[in-house]
């Protein structure tokens, strides 16, 4: 059920402005142009809620005159004065570089349009979205996926859209079309479908376990929105689109193709029979060209050049593994369709690190490490929106050596923090709660080999490692990449588990599943076809989800819970709640009590706004005198509590002791002895620990103490101040606050 209406758009001119509104999700969605950048060969202004992103879009000749591929760009970015902010350094108040989170949104809105340029095509496109208003209630990146798609439509530039996109929210049974942030985080769900009212062309989805059936109900009804936006951007196309010209193509020879294809099959079909790894598939290419070159004549070895040749045999390649998945239920390497590559795990190969796995399936292999740190060691990502705290952390690498490549380590690309947020994705809804499990968790995915889907690798090297160092996850994830050949001419497809190599390259579909025994986790899908059905959707989910289990029982046996241990190189930490007026009398004037007890016992200590305290050492006994530490500031003393206190000050009616650090009480004379004491010098001296009582608190909480009824038999009578003088000042905790040390993270004290 889709909990909300959608209504038909209009159209409106204003001054040579073109605008289009309809309504989705509850709110208004309204594009423009005519207004602004019209230099570009189209720009759109999007509005949902108070959000307001421009989409321009720009394109000019090829990069290389013998491109061979569409140099796309994508950027979005986020402008902090958008949403009334000013960038949080100190320092440096210009915005740099994209953060993480902007670097995904344009990814996937590439991911989404991609497609639809024309085959071949080499001209240099760039596409650029800019958040100019954030309302804090309606994230940016779907306003700007259709910003992006709505510039294309209306330009210049050949491109076969347009599309449309939503994000659905599963709260109460229900779903929601274009969630508000408060509505998100309610939601067992977040899914972004981009497409038409019959066609997707990227998904991309995190969830709480959701079972298929719902992920299939939550596309569809993304469909059904996908199916009002895309007329917004008909209309608006029909009042301001310009004319399409014609697209310049990467140079294509099909004669010589042909030729070359022919020459190459016999050799190819041979070779790529026998062919199990990435070498044997090399070799067959190689084996294909030379049997190529000895075909052709003398001429035609000089007019044909050895680039033409390799594209050629790999489109063939291509050619053959599409044929034998549809009409022969087989594939490359002698699998079945459904069959799985060889899949090994192991847990605990590096000895210093808090956590560590090996997950290898087939020719893909990656490395993961887990490392266990304080609350202090957080994430803190200064975004447009927020500033977010970030207790789970996934790297991805890629190095070259994974595919036997040269290629220089310049930082992560798109693509490498894409994959890790994918992994992360896939990992979040089987984490403990900060309450359960206070640490900070960073992992580290390292790809040592790779030939095909090493993020679902990533997810399932990340279960196993954090198992491996302790961390007390739900459940158990596993991931699995998904794959689809269909010859749209007859409607006949196979669905391919566990694809590589030219499946990913050369197929239809790469539809990443992750998630628990139970349900869904994480989920992308990129498609290269005009639709998917239902029917297909369903059954590349059922077959995913067999394929998860049996990962699974593979990971199982390497290890199949977390263990009960921690390494012996993590830190420990120890949690404990005070009342939230107590955080004062923790942290001290001026920070100094926190401070006295870093310095001291060397632990880190975090206090939350809620009076969650956490201690981190490495170190036993600072941990316990730390803990006791905070305890004795943070407590609250009661009546007949008994304690060994240290004599700070002697005055002729008695004696004041330090029952815990910074409070005092007072032990009048008469509670020493029974009998009748001429002075007080003749009992104690400043320094002197002797047990006491807490015989009363007063109405103005200073505490009257008794030394006498902590001795063997003693007893005494409680009551009054005891001969207390009124302005003796005892009992009093110092809890002025003030400023805060620098070493750690807490509230600010009261002041």
């Amino acid at each position: 059920m889709i909990e909300d209406s959608v209504v038909a758009p209009g159209v409106a001119n204003k001054g040579g402005i073109k605008t289009c509104v309809t309504q989705i999700g509850g709110q208004e969605l309204c594009l423009s142009t005519g207004e602004l950048a019209k230099q570009a060969n189209g720009s759109v202004l999007v509005r949902y809620g108070d959000t307001v992103v421009l989409g321009a879009t720009t394109m000019v000749g090829p990069l290389y005159a013998d491109g061979d591929f569409l140099p796309l760009l994508v950027d979005y970015e986020e402008k902090y004065y958008a949403a009334g902010k000013i960038k949080g350094s100190r320092f440096i108040k210009r915005e740099g570089r994209p953060s993480d989170e902007a670097t995904l949104t344009a990814r996937f809105i590439d991911r989404s349009i991609r497609p639809l340029f024309p085959d071949n095509m080499i001209n240099n496109v760039q596409v650029t979205l800019t958040v100019l208003s954030y309302d804090g209630e309606n994230d940016a990146d779907i306003p700007a996926m259709i910003a992006a798609c709505a510039a294309l439509t209306i330009s210049d530039i050949p491109w076969s859209g347009p599309l449309g996109a939503v994000r659905v929210a599963h709260v109460d049974g229900k779903f929601v079309i274009n969630p508000t942030v408060a509505e998100r985080e309610q939601s067992t769900l977040d899914l972004v479908v981009a497409g038409t009212g019959d066609r997707i062309t990227m998904i991309e989805a995190g969830a709480q376990e959701v079972p298929e059936d719902v992920m299939l109900d939550a596309i569809e009804a993304a469909q059904k929105a996908l199916a009002v936006i895309v007329p917004v951007m008909e209309q608006l196309q029909q009042q301001a689109g310009k004319a399409k010209v014609e697209p310049i193509l990467m140079p294509t020879f099909p004669e010589i193709d042909q030729k070359i294809q022919a020459l190459a099959r016999p050799v190819l079909l041979e070779r790529l029979e026998k062919a199990r790894v990435k070498k044997d598939f090399r070799d067959a290419e190689k084996a294909a060209a030379e049997a190529v070159l000895a075909g052709l004549s003398a001429e035609e070895q000089t007019s044909i050049t050895a680039k033409q040749i390799k594209n050629a045999i790999y489109e063939l390649r291509g050619i053959i593994a599409r044929d034998w998945a549809v009409n022969g239920g087989k594939r490359e390497g002698g699998r079945t369709v459904t069959q799985i590559r060889p899949i090994m795990a192991k847990v605990g190969l590096l000895p210093r690190t808090h956590g560590s796995a090996l997950f290898q399936r087939g020719e893909t292999q990656v490395l993961n490490v887990t490392t266990l740190g304080g609350p202090s060691d957080v994430q803190l990502i200064d975004t447009m929106e927020l500033e977010i705290k970030k207790r789970y952390i996934h790297h991805y690498n890629f190095p070259g050596y994974s595919v036997g490549e040269v290629k220089p380590n310049r930082g992560p690309g798109r693509r490498e923090i894409g994959h890790g947020s994918l992994a992360e994705r896939a990992l979040l809804p089987v984490l403990p709660s900060k309450e359960e499990w206070p640490y900070t968790m960073l992992l580290v995915s390292e790809v040592l080999e790779s030939n095909g889907s090493s993020s679902m690798g990533s997810v399932c090297g990340s279960s196993l490692s954090l198992m491996d160092a302790g961390v007390p996850i739900k459940k158990a994830v596993s991931g699995i990449a998904m794959g689809l050949v269909m010859d749209e001419k007859t409607g006949a497809y196979t669905i391919l588990t566990d694809i590589a190599g030219v499946e990913d390259d050369k197929g239809d579909m790469d539809f990443k599943v992750a998630g628990t025994r139970d349900g869904i986790t994480a989920l992308q899908m990129d498609v290269k076809l005009t639709g998917l059905t239902r029917q297909i959707l369903s059954e590349a989910l059922a077959q995913a989800k067999q394929a998860r289990l049996e990962i699974l029982d593979t990971m199982d046996a390497a290890i199949a819970e977390p263990r009960q241990d921690l390494s012996p190189y993590a830190p420990r930490i120890f949690t404990m709640r005070i009342p939230v007026e107590k955080i004062g009398d923790l942290i001290g004037p001026k920070g100094k009590h926190i401070n006295e007890i870093i310095e001291q016992t060397g632990v880190e200590i975090d206090i939350d706004d809620d009076g969650l305290v956490s201690i981190t050492s490495n170190d036993g006994q600072a941990m316990e005198k730390a803990k006791e530490w905070v305890h004795n500031l943070t407590r609250e003393i009661k009546a007949g509590e008994r304690f060994e206190g240290r004599v700070t000050r002697i005055m002729d009616f008695g004696a004041f002791v330090e029952l815990v650090p910074n409070v005092e009480g007072m032990v009048h004379i008469s509670q020493f002895r029974d009998e009748r004491i001429d002075s007080i010098n003749e009992i104690v001296k400043v320094g002197d620990v002797i047990p006491v009582i807490v015989v009363e608190i007063d109405s103005m909480g200073r505490l009257n103490l008794s030394h006498k009824a902590a001795l063997p038999g003693g007893t005494t009578e409680p009551g009054g101040n005891g001969g207390r003088p009124e302005r003796s000042g005892g009992g009093r905790r110092d809890s002025r606050g003030g400023g805060r040390p620098n070493n750690f993270r807490g509230p600010r004290p009261p002041r």
